[in-house]
């Protein structure tokens, strides 16, 4: 291979070559070959002996850096720029400090909100380089050194300069977003569409080109978050608001404005479109293809009002834009003298700019035509020529236009400024490059001023950089001679330079441009830095650092005094709008402006300000518009070398604005202008080239030696290596951590590891390929002996094949002829039985017609004695079935009668039911008055009846008087009817028989019709299955398919839902922890000394108090009790108000809910009653029954837990008062009274237990009465359904409620002395309580009233339906009557069946519901007995105690020792303390080993206790401090993986149990019976399900956000740094920006082991903390799914990891995670298929890269891969030796062509903050509450197990 080089080209600038001779010293010439193999002799300077440059290797080509490059010179940097641009479409790379950046003139997808979370927190070496690597190195850089930094963009016109300083400030409102609500990162990028709008023009090379500099300051506080910011301006060009050249435009404001003119709110602007507008049309075409000003102006709108600018300041602002639109449409007509000129005072664009700037037509009509000379005796005004007129009015505009420009500024930087104290800032400095034109004037000679300051301190910034770089390593430094531009910039600013010269040429009466250059010759002729051209005597020409410019210089005074009439300046001054004259005041009059355009940093620069009191003296001292921006350039300068600069370069890479075409011409003449090269040269003067000891150890291992590797010290192998290949020392230095380079000489050892790799490659070819002929030898041999055997083989087949067939022939004849005799003699043998069968066959027929024929006379017989056996039959039947019938009928009155009487007779109801004489004997009187009036009824009836009766007999003794009196005269005539119809009759009876045989045939005939029509319809339908079935096994492949997609489509549907409604929890817990944050600020702001109350146990769901205010009514019975107390006397109650309180409060709230009951109970009754007329009265008196029977159990298990809550009150103030007596007994009161008291108690006691007895009693009785008359089978089930009254197992009748309420009333009146024994106003008390009672009793006596009523009302409703079916068997029998005896039977027949079919299926549906309340009953009267037994128990417990204690001590009742029932008890004020003790301060360490979830387990067993009691507000109080507690601790444990996993295993436990428990058959299918009684019977807490279900996604969210936390940094070195196959990738030079991550022997470096061990601790812990498998599951999903997405984007943002090695690294990680998943049991979880994308990635870089069948193969294999991903994989394969080969450009567009169908996202990145929706499957626990033991470590001793 020979050596390559760059040679000169006038086309391409540079062109590479080869030598094809070897250079001799001396040699005039070198013989090349081009890369088109032509042959080109090159000649050599023998003076000088310059060569040509060598070429890098193509192994460096396309680096990010190009100081990694070996060689560096300019065509090394130009090509390697081309390269990644043009094959790679890479438009960032590094050189050194400087970004460089080509404009690409596309839209590319790297700017996103996913890129930006990709390079943050990033070192800038370990990306690809990007403008966001430039931001993220400033913010790390102020953050870590706490120091300003600034980024200098820089360029030509339409290189890129806005954009890259816009997605800057980007990258750094995203990144340090404010921490408030001021939005401020949203104002500062809603800057850039307002500075566009009146700062960007299009231009020749660019469509939106920046027409000033500005310098933005990006403000930062001590956390980093931004504040503020500000802006500085520079040098706007003010002509172009006057003049444009051909295809350009004026600033977009101006068409902007146009475009909206339509709107009504701008009527008053008088505008049209912008080719009617001088200022606006001078370019030609108005319209910028693919940009809407409409659109634009609309953006320019709201960003000013975000901005703050009010509506009324923005119109003024318009009207000023369209004044200056107007002022260059007015018409000056010159007069004849021509040194005069004048403007028709009937111009509407005048009158229109007057109106809008609200000044006098007039004057300034006058003024635009004149001007005012000021001499010291007298002030004349002069008229002037039509081209002064011109001026003045451009002059005018121009002023106009920057005034509002500078006011615009100052407003973007007052909405922009915070009162906080600054901290830090970014500054982005938005500025021209270095431009040289054909014509160069005034502000070219500005913007190369400026750019010659910039390169002065770039070039000293890099020349310190080289220093540090070099004392931090201990190299011996050496003074590198650097271009200084210093004497360039003293020929422009020192004194008597270029811009003092001109100021004072400025300050001459009657100065010249041809003058000053006059004496820019005189001064500056002997300069090495200043020329004058040959041909003109009016330029000059300035040795630039970039290039030798030269400028023209006509119009350079006129430009830099920037004059504009003090008298059209008065005129503005006085405008009648207040913004309008704000802008032309003097700044000592109004607030300073931050900057001015066009005239430096700062607006106090106003040019022709005119005070009047000054005039002649303000006239010398105006400044200049060069010294203004010379003073605000040193400004600018000051402030960049105060902070750290980063550099950003951009390149116009052509004029024609082509997308991704690179002309290398424009691009070299840019890089020398932009310092670009400079930098190479600063570099290229020491050591270019740095390599890290354990980089050069890896990439040039091959050339050490084998005793050599013994040495384990990495720095003693290289230095030993180096000096034996490179000998000369001065080519290489060791540093103390790096390994400095000369320029070439990694060149040269990438040539001998080159070398040392093609000996190898040799080597291995020789002996692959005499290992290949060996096996080829091998191969023919053993192919030639298997010929032979085969050729041999074949041979003696077809011998013996021959012999076969001999055989064979031999035993065809023989077989041939046994056939021909076989065949003769089945021939005769076939005819003689022939003959046989027909002579049989006609002696059978003939006998079977015999036999037929006697069949057919023996079946006539059979029928004929059939028909008159079943017609005697059918006769006997029916008189049988007459007299049954009138049998049966006496029988059944008669048992009907016996039965009434029975049910008139309450003897059976007293035996059965003894306690309920009383209303039995009501019930009987009412009966019986009913029966008497029945029987009234029933008299009238029979009454009416008889005379009824006696009437039809009158009537028919009167007919049968009429029929004798006539039968005498035609008694004959009737004898001979009677004959006549008696012979018609039997002709009708023949007939009717006849009719009848017919019919019976033609039924036979039709029955066998139909038999074959339906064997026809039977295999029709067999072939009809057949079709169907052959049918749906064609479609069944059709819809399986259809169903799939169907239910994939679901399936995503539903976790977009659950995504969508995860993220608004998510959102909500994000919004919950801000408002957390601002309270505890507003907490520490608000602090006051003393004692604060914790607002932490206040609730987050409903009222942060769980018990209401006492409310006034309250307060007022209150009162009312303590009168009645002190009317009895007395005075001196000592009371405990709490418990008191609490008790009436609970007496209001039962009241309360008795409403509410009674309420529902009137309603079911009104739909009772609807269903009464609708419904069967059995069926719905049995629904009814029902309904009580549940509606009583459920009350009365309310009202025992209520009794069981004002036992407990009631002990609270026994034991109060037993406090004060003892207080009394202690000090002066007397024992007696307390006795008499507890006495008095003790007797209301056991008053109350005589009472519950009863009630006992009666309930038992009740009970055991409904169970008979249910089992019993009643005629009148209407009467006994009744009998179980609703409510009877709440409330005792009403004679027994007033029986007690008298005996309390006597117990009460036996006291002796109220005054005396209410000492401690209990009696008090206890009275109120009964008056309670008794309304409570009252109203239970009314209730059942009412019930009774209606039952009444109901009987009276069943008597009538009684009636009617009365009725409607007398019609029935009336119909009967009429019909035919043989009718009547078969009508009977019907009416029985029916009868006694509905009387089947009412008696079904009876015993049915019989077993069903026969179940209830028997699980009610288990729950009765029980607690009898437990009351006895008790009450046996509290006698043998009140024998024992007769003292002043609270009687404590015991209960009886029984099985734990999975309840736990606790006090109210113990309810902080069991939160505090299981949440809040409990560590997951202290339950190791215990049950899993136990906290969750616990906390149920308390919320079931509340439910058991109906403690609703308990139940409220506890699960909403067990969630605030959660939340709190997870707060204040934000980074604690295992705390965050031990409350989201409780959380959802909890929610399991809440589920499992709730009583919801569809979650009690895998309890057991033991589990289905713990569960909840008075709550549905299907809410706080829900609540608890979003704290469990919160959590979640945490677990996932503290995993990734600790994985994240892992995941870069891990995946793709770490050798996880040792030797296998090789290091390329990495340039300046040296990887972070590439020291491996340091303490960032991670290998996959320990990301592995990592996710083994995070599976134990998960696991240990007994969370659910399906969760786990969906963990590690969510991690590995951010494994790989970290790992992809990194992969598609770094060139140095795309290599082939780097695949085969990448499947190797990837193979030990999918191993890791199937050893723990998680492939199923879905992690793997998270990881696709990354697998494909791998495989696409080991794949080959050539041929259009592999790009199809790459096609068909990255599926889950989009076209960006492929492509920008594609573009950054990297080979890492030069055996491998580059990816074409070809290639890549025909992997490009192939993939344009694919509907891919525009996103290049994964999101890895994306996170998939979780879900929480319903995981039943098969514990039971009573077998969870609760340890003493939890100190829980306060609770008690019920």
């Amino acid at each position: 291979m020979y050596t390559r080089v760059w040679i000169p080209d006038p086309d391409e600038v540079w062109r590479s070559a080869e030598l094809t001779k070897d250079y001799k010293e001396g040699d005039r010439s070198l013989q090349l070959r081009l890369e088109d193999e032509t042959i080109r002799e090159y000649p050599i300077d023998v003076q000088s002996n310059q060569l040509p440059f060598l070429r890098n290797p193509d192994i460096l080509v396309g680096e990010n850096d190009l100081t990694a490059l070996s060689y560096l010179h300019e065509p090394a940097v130009l090509h390697n720029l081309k390269v990644r641009f043009l094959e790679s479409n890479h438009i960032y790379t590094y050189c050194g400090i400087v970004l460089v950046a080509i404009n690409p003139y596309e839209q590319l997808p790297i700017y996103g909100q996913d890129v930006i979370y990709a390079y943050s927190g990033q070192n800038m070496g370990d990306m690809d380089p990007h403008i966001f690597a430039v931001a993220e190195e400033a913010y790390k850089q102020m953050a870590r050194d706490e120091k300003n930094q600034s980024i200098i963009v820089s360029g030509e016109s339409g290189a890129g300069k806005t954009v890259s300083a816009k997605y800057a400030m980007r990258y750094f409102a995203t990144v340090g977003g404010s921490a408030s609500d001021t939005n401020i990162e949203e104002k500062v990028l809603a800057s850039s569409p307002i500075m566009e709008a009146i700062g960007n023009a299009k231009t020749t090379r660019n469509d939106n080109s920046s027409r000033f500099g500005k310098y933005i300051q990006i403000g930062f506080d001590k956390r980093y978050h931004i504040i503020g910011a500000n802006m500085r301006t520079y040098l706007l060009e003010k002509s172009r608001v006057v003049f444009q050249a051909d295809d350009e435009r004026n600033y977009h404001i101006f068409y902007q404005l146009c475009a909206a003119a339509s709107l009504p709110e701008f009527k008053e602007l008088a505008l049209t479109c912008a080719e009617d507008f001088f200022y606006a049309s001078q370019g030609g075409d108005t319209a910028i293809e693919g940009v809407d000003d409409a659109e634009d102006f609309e953006k320019t709108r709201q960003a000013f009002t975000l901005l703050g600018v009010r509506d009324s300041h923005q119109i003024s602002i318009f009207k000023i834009i369209a004044s200056i639109l107007h002022l260059g449409n007015v018409e000056i007509q010159a007069e004849r003298d021509g040194d005069s000129c004048s403007i028709s005072p009937q111009d509407e664009h005048l009158s229109t700019f007057c109106h809008l700037l609200g000044v006098e037509h007039s004057q300034m009509e006058h003024w635009l035509c004149h001007r005012k000379l000021v001499t010291a005796a007298e002030t004349y005004v002069k008229t002037m020529s039509l081209q002064q007129v011109v001026n003045a009015r451009n002059a005018l505009a121009k002023h106009i236009y920057a005034q509002l420009f500078g006011w615009i500024v100052g407003h973007v930087n007052k909405a922009l400024h915070t009162a906080l104290k600054q901290h830090s800032f970014i500054g982005v400095l938005d500025i021209y490059g270095f431009e040289t034109f054909e014509v160069n004037s005034f502000e070219q000679f500005c913007i190369n001023y400026a750019n010659e300051k910039l390169q002065q301190q770039f070039n000293s910034h890099v020349f310190k950089l080289e220093q540090e770089e070099y004392m931090k390593e201990q190299i011996p430094w050496t003074l590198i001679d650097f271009y200084d531009n210093q004497p360039c910039i003293d020929l422009i600013e020192a004194k008597l330079g270029i811009l003092d010269l001109l100021d004072e040429e400025c300050k001459v009466p009657k100065g010249t441009d041809q003058n000053w250059a006059q004496k820019l010759y005189d001064r500056h002729s002997s300069s090495q830095h200043f020329q004058k051209p040959r041909m003109s005597n009016t330029a000059f020409i300035v040795m630039h650092f970039a290039d030798k410019v030269e400028y023209l210089s006509d119009g350079f005074l006129e430009k830099n005094r920037d004059t504009v009439y003090e008298e059209q300046i008065n005129i503005l001054k006085a405008s009648k709008f207040p913004l309008v004259a704000d802008l032309f005041h003097d700044d000592k009059d109004s607030a300073p402006a931050p900057t001015a355009s066009g005239k430096g940093s700062s607006s106090k620069i106003n040019i022709r300000s005119a005070r009047p009191q000054m005039k002649a003296s303000n006239k010398e001292h105006k400044k200049t518009v060069g010294h203004q921006f010379r003073t605000s350039l040193h400004l600018l300068m000051e402030t960049l070398n105060a902070t750290t600069p980063h550099y950003v370069r951009c390149i116009k890479p052509n004029d024609e604005k082509l997308p991704f075409h690179f002309d290398p011409k424009r691009a070299v003449q840019q890089l020398r202008a932009c310092g670009v090269l400079e930098t190479i040269r600063i570099s290229a003067a020491g050591y270019p080239s740095r390599w890290t000891y354990h980089d050069f150890f890896n990439r040039y291992r091959v050339l050490v030696k084998k005793r050599e590797l013994a040495n384990t010290d990495k720095k003693a192998i290289c230095k030993s290596v180096l000096e034996n290949l490179i000998k000369d020392p001065d080519k290489f230095q060791f540093g103390r951590t790096k390994i400095f380079f000369r320029a070439g000489q990694v060149a040269y050892l990438e040539k001998l590891r080159a070398d040392r790799f093609r000996a190898a490659t040799i080597m291995i070819q020789k002996i692959v390929r005499g290992w290949l002929q060996k096996v080829k030898y091998r191969r023919l041999k053993g192919a030639t002996l298997t010929l032979q055997r085969y050729c041999r083989g074949h041979l003696a087949r077809r011998l013996a094949e021959h012999l076969r067939r001999i055989r064979a022939a031999v035993v065809f004849q023989k077989q041939y002829r046994m056939q021909r005799a076989r065949l003769a003699y089945r021939r005769v043998r076939a005819a003689a039985v022939v003959i046989q069968a027909f002579t049989r066959g006609m002696f059978v027929r003939r006998l079977y017609c015999q036999v037929l024929l006697e069949h057919k006379v023996t079946i006539i017989q059979k029928h004929v004695r059939g028909w008159t056996a079943r017609r005697h039959f059918l006769r006997l039947r029916s008189a049988a079935i007459v007299i049954q019938c009138a049998f049966r009928r006496l029988k059944a009155k008669q048992e009907l009668k016996a039965l009434k009487i029975e049910a008139r007779s309450a003897e059976h109801l007293k035996r059965l039911n003894v306690g309920m004489e009383n209303k039995v004997v009501q019930l009987q009187r009412k009966i019986d008055d009913q029966n008497k009036e029945f029987k009234t009824l029933s008299e009238q009836l029979s009454a009416v009846t008889s005379t009824h009766t006696m009437e039809v007999e009158k009537l028919k003794k009167e007919l049968a008087h009429y029929q004798q009196s006539q039968s005498g005269d035609s008694s004959l005539r009737l004898q001979e009817e009677v004959e006549s119809l008696r012979t018609e009759l039997q002709r009708a009876y023949s007939e009717r028989k006849i009719l009848e045989d017919t019919h019976t045939r033609e039924k036979d005939e039709l029955r066998k019709r139909v038999a074959d029509l339906e064997q026809e319809n039977a295999l029709l339908k067999d072939e009809k299955e057949q079709l169907n079935h052959q049918i749906l096994c064609q479609s069944k492949d059709e819809f399986a398919q259809n169903s799939v997609k169907e239910n994939l489509l679901m399936k995503k549907e539903l976790e977009e839902e659950r995504s969508r409604y995860q993220n608004l929890v998510k959102e909500y817990s994000r919004l919950e922890q801000r408002y957390d944050n601002l309270r505890d600020e507003m907490t520490i702001i608000k602090q006051t000394p003393g004692h604060r109350r914790n607002p932490s146990n206040q609730s987050s769901l409903e009222s942060d108090s769980n018990y209401p205010s006492i409310s006034t009514s309250e307060v007022g019975d209150t009162e009312d009790a303590l009168q009645q107390v002190e009317e009895i006397g007395l005075e001196k109650a000592a009371m405990d108000l709490t418990v008191f309180l609490k008790l009436q409060k609970r007496v209001r709230e039962l009241e309360q809910e008795r409403k509410k009951l009674q309420v529902q109970l009137e309603k079911r009754e009104q739909q009772d009653s609807r269903k009464v007329q609708m419904e069967q009265p059995k069926n719905d008196m049995d629904l009814d029954q029902d309904a009580d029977l549940a509606y009583n159990s459920l009350k009365r298990q309310e009202l025992e837990s209520e009794n069981k809550k004002l036992k407990n009150d009631l002990n609270e103030l026994r034991k109060a008062v037993a406090d004060q007596a003892a207080q009394n007994n202690s000090t002066h009161s007397s024992p007696d009274s307390y006795s008499l008291l507890l006495n008095q108690l003790k007797l209301a006691n056991e008053e109350l237990e005589v009472r519950k007895e009863e009630v006992l009693i009666l309930r038992t009785q009740i009970v055991s009465a409904d169970q008979r008359r249910l089992a019993g089978k009643s005629t009148e089930p209407n009467i006994d359904a009744r009998t179980s009254w609703p409510n009877s197992e709440k409330h005792v009748d009403q004679d027994d409620a007033i029986e007690a309420y008298h005996g309390v009333c006597q117990t009460n009146s036996k006291t002796e002395d109220w005054g005396y024994l209410n000492e401690d106003g209990e009696l008090g008390l206890a009275y109120q309580g009964l008056k309670q009672v008794a309304r409570l009793l009252e109203a239970q006596l009314q209730a059942q009233s009412r019930e009774h009523e209606e039952e009444v009302e109901q009987l009276k409703a069943q008597v009538e339906t009684l009636k009617e079916e009365l009725d409607k068997q007398h019609q029935t029998f009336c119909q009967k009557l009429l019909l035919s005896p043989e009718a009547q039977v078969e009508f009977g027949v019907q009416q029985e069946i029916s009868r006694l079919t509905n009387e089947n299926l009412d008696l079904k549906e009876l015993v049915e519901k019989l077993e069903k309340n026969e179940r209830k009953l028997k699980k009610q009267l288990k729950i009765y007995m029980k607690k009898v037994q437990d009351l006895e128990a008790a009450q046996t417990v509290a006698q043998s105690e009140k024998k024992r204690h007769e003292l002043n001590r609270q009687v404590t009742v015991q209960r009886k020792e029984k099985d734990f029932q999975g309840m736990l008890e606790y006090h109210k004020e113990d309810e902080a303390l069991l939160v505090r003790n299981l949440v809040t301060e409990l560590k997951p360490q202290t339950l190791a080993g215990s049950v899993p979830s136990l906290p969750a387990y616990i906390l149920y067993m308390c919320i079931r206790h509340a439910d058991y009691v109906n403690d609703d507000l308990r139940v409220h109080s506890l699960l909403t401090s067990t969630i605030n507690g959660i939340k709190k601790v997870l707060k204040k444990h934000n980074d604690d993986f295992e705390m965050t996993t031990f409350w989201l295993s409780n959380t959802c436990r909890l929610l399991h149990c809440l589920k499992q428990y709730s009583g919801d058959e569809g979650f009690m299918t895998q309890n057991t019976a033991k589990q289905n009684e713990h569960c909840l019977k008075n709550f549905d807490l299907t809410e706080y399900r829900q609540v608890l279900s979003d704290l469990s996604i919160q959590i979640y969210q945490q677990l996932i956000k503290i995993a990734e936390g600790v994985l994240q940094p892992m995941i870069v070195s891990a995946m793709l740094e770490n050798e996880s196959i040792q030797g296998l990738s090789g290091v390329k030079p990495t340039g300046y920006r040296k990887r972070s991550s590439s020291m491996v022997d340091g303490e960032n470096a991670y290998c996959l082991e320990a990301v592995i061990r990592q996710m083994n601790s995070f599976h134990i812990v998960m696991c240990d903390q007994g969370l659910d498998p399906e969760i786990i599951l969906q963990v590690f999903k969510q991690l590995f799914y951010m494994i790989t997405a970290v790992t992809l984007n990194n992969l598609l943002l770094r060139k140095d990891v795309c290599s082939w090695s780097t695949g085969m690294q990448l499947r190797y990680n990837i193979s030990q995670l999918e191993e890791w998943l199937r050893v723990r049991n998680l492939h199923q979880s879905g992690a793997v298929q998270t990881m696709e994308p990354l697998i494909q990635a791998a495989q696409l870089l080991q794949l080959k890269k050539k041929t259009p069948e592999d790009a199809e193969a790459i096609c068909s294999l990255c599926t889950s891969l989009s076209t960006q991903q492929i492509v920008k994989i594609l573009n950054l394969y990297t080979p890492l030796n030069e055996f491998e080969e580059r990816v074409t450009v070809g290639f890549i567009r025909t992997i490009q062509a192939q993939l344009q169908e694919r509907n891919d996202p525009q996103q290049l990145l994964l999101d890895y903050k994306h996170m998939f929706p979780v879900l929480f499957p319903f995981n039943p626990s098969s514990l039971t509450m009573d077998s969870i033991h609760i340890p003493a470590c939890l100190n829980l001793e306060f609770l008690s197990e019920v």
